[in-house]
């Protein structure tokens, strides 16, 4: 008979045969077959529009704070009188091609929430397309890099509300607001314009972005949270 010594307590007997292999491994193969299935606890959570919904309001709010460092840190890039506090020209024809947050804030609250959504879609894919062409002409090796990472960022929130829009069941526009620049378009006539051009993208974009955190706040308090599901799975040996 083998021994076991427990601390504190008597010696436990087994009745396994010592030294023989055969019957050790049987002995074993009997317990494990004889042991009860165990049930596994497994929690799963369903990603629903609640949750994307949220992640999305999280992104927008991170990408007004990036523009705010971002903002200063280009006009300052493009010297006066663009970086100056009370600097508010007036809104050239050119900018015109940039789109425009500035609505009536009743006639926007008015519109259902799948116009909303497909308007701040087309939008921001809009002005990706502008911000993508200011990283390929600034000279500023870190200016540039900063504008890399934060159109990464917009690019993130395009794809997040696109999945908003699928989650809610609504389907995606077909296409940005304004007709695409045409290969080869003409460059403001001087540099002033174009400094023009680039403020108003800037001022624009900054608007979005204040006006979308609002709107993905009132939209998640209509929207129930995600629900997250316990499953018992019974696994045997």
């Amino acid at each position: 008979m083998g021994t076991v010594a427990l601390v504190g307590g008597p010696r436990l007997r087994s009745h396994v045969p010592t030294g023989d292999s055969w019957g050790i491994f049987a002995f074993l193969c009997a317990a494990l077959c004889n042991l009860p299935a165990v049930p596994a606890l497994n929690g799963t959570e369903e990603l629903g529009a609640g949750q994307s919904i949220q992640k999305t309001y999280d992104l927008t709010r991170y990408l007004e704070h990036q523009l705010r460092t971002l903002a200063g840190t280009y006009l300052n890039y493009l010297g006066p009188p663009f970086n100056e506090p009370d600097f508010n020209p007036p809104r050239l024809a050119r900018a015109e091609r940039v789109p425009s947050a500035t609505v009536d804030l009743d006639l926007w609250r008015g519109l259902t929430d799948n116009a909303r959504l497909a308007a701040n879609y087309r939008a921001y894919s809009r002005l990706l397309c502008y911000l993508r062409g200011l990283d390929g002409q600034v000279g500023a090796v870190e200016l540039r890099h900063r504008l890399g990472h934060f159109c990464s960022s917009l690019q993130g929130l395009v794809l997040s509300i696109a999945g908003v829009m699928s989650s809610l069941g609504y389907p995606l526009p077909a296409g940005p607001a304004g007709p695409p620049l045409p290969p080869g378009s003409p460059a403001a006539p001087n540099d002033f314009l174009k400094k023009m051009d680039d403020f108003w993208l800037l001022k624009e974009l900054q608007t979005w972005l204040w006006r979308s955190a609002k709107d993905f706040n009132r939209l998640k308090k209509k929207v129930p949270p995600a629900v997250v599901t316990l499953r018992l799975e019974t696994r045997g040996f």
